[in-house]
């Protein structure tokens, strides 16, 4: 491990472009919005943005398009200072988007456009392999090719490189390809998608992450949403219990978890305190709107954690 923890992130960055509006156009009709926002996001951009906010260094390895958007992320990117030279413009490539429609009610309607995600290749990541070597975790997800997760995973393990696994979203995969990850990170969602079995209360949690184990997966981390989140490997399990806030917006929650979570196990800490630490940073984020945006630094994580350790044990 570094002084400063050195995180790089092999996935994608997508822009979400969110529409308000009381009704939505029939065919051949057009109607004015109430509002619109573009945020940055994408699953990979998300942990990269929360990691380096928590402190590490972070190399970013996505492809953006040829366009606007892609022009703009590279900038969000750098605009926080982390590591761009291995984020490539694909030519003739939208970068990914999300088109988010949202009605009064609070009801969304979302078109997702891979785009550039499409593009991130084996090759990309071999092309990254020295900066890659000098990393102390790499973190992945499923919004890029299963391929290029599959041969990050095999590089990670060959140089000793703790590896992330975020199964999101759940996808049909080759279990065989992903047991050498050292933490398989799923939601409640996802671990069901993946097991066959529910995962709606604590118990069927703890199952549902015997049952991962059992596929071979070294490390299963569950999170849990409000309820915290769940550790396990072939000798057990532990909860870990989750902070109260008032939430306003969701969204991200768990990006912020698995950036935080791997800054603070970088940083040596013992996995159930990482998982702890990791617990409050993603609740936080849940106070504010937006995803990245919603992120919050490290002294002010450093703050909040103050406060909340005198009513935790740790």
């Amino acid at each position: 491990m570094t002084a400063t923890p050195r995180i790089a992130v092999i996935g994608s960055a997508n822009v979400d472009l969110t529409t308000l509006s009381d009704a939505f156009p029939r065919a051949g009709e057009t109607l004015f919005g109430k509002g619109f926002n573009l945020g940055f996001g994408g699953k990979g951009a998300n942990q990269a943005v929360a990691a380096r906010l928590c402190g590490a260094d972070v190399l970013m390895v996505a492809r953006v398009g040829e366009d606007l958007f892609g022009e703009a992320t590279l900038k969000n990117f750098a605009s926080f200072g982390i590591d761009t030279r291995h984020v490539q413009v694909v030519p003739g490539t939208s970068t990914g988007v999300a088109p988010i429609f949202v009605e009064p009610n609070g009801q969304n309607r979302i078109i997702v456009v891979k785009g550039a995600n499409e593009h991130l290749r084996p090759a990309d990541v071999d092309a990254a392999a020295p900066l890659l070597r000098t990393v102390d975790a790499i973190i992945l997800q499923f919004e890029i090719p299963l391929e290029t997760v599959y041969h990050t995973v095999r590089f990670a393990r060959a140089n000793g490189i703790r590896c992330i696994v975020n199964p999101a979203p759940a996808l049909p995969m080759e279990v065989s390809q992903l047991r050498a990850a050292d933490y398989f990170i799923p939601n409640e969602t996802e671990a069901e998608l993946i097991t066959g079995h529910a995962v709606r209360t604590l118990e069927e949690a703890r199952a549902g992450a015997a049952a991962l184990v059992q596929k071979g997966f070294r490390k299963v981390v569950l999170t849990l949403g409000d309820r915290g989140s769940l550790v396990a490997d072939a000798s057990g399990s532990s909860e870990v219990a989750p902070f109260r806030v008032t939430a306003v917006d969701t969204t991200g929650a768990g990006d912020a978890f698995i950036g935080s979570l791997a800054v603070f196990l970088a940083e040596g800490l013992a996995e159930l305190q990482a998982a702890a630490r990791a617990n409050l940073y993603a609740a936080l984020s849940t106070t504010r709107v937006g995803t990245q945006k919603s992120f919050i630094t490290r002294a002010e994580f450093a703050a909040a954690w103050a406060r909340a350790a005198a009513d935790r044990v740790d």
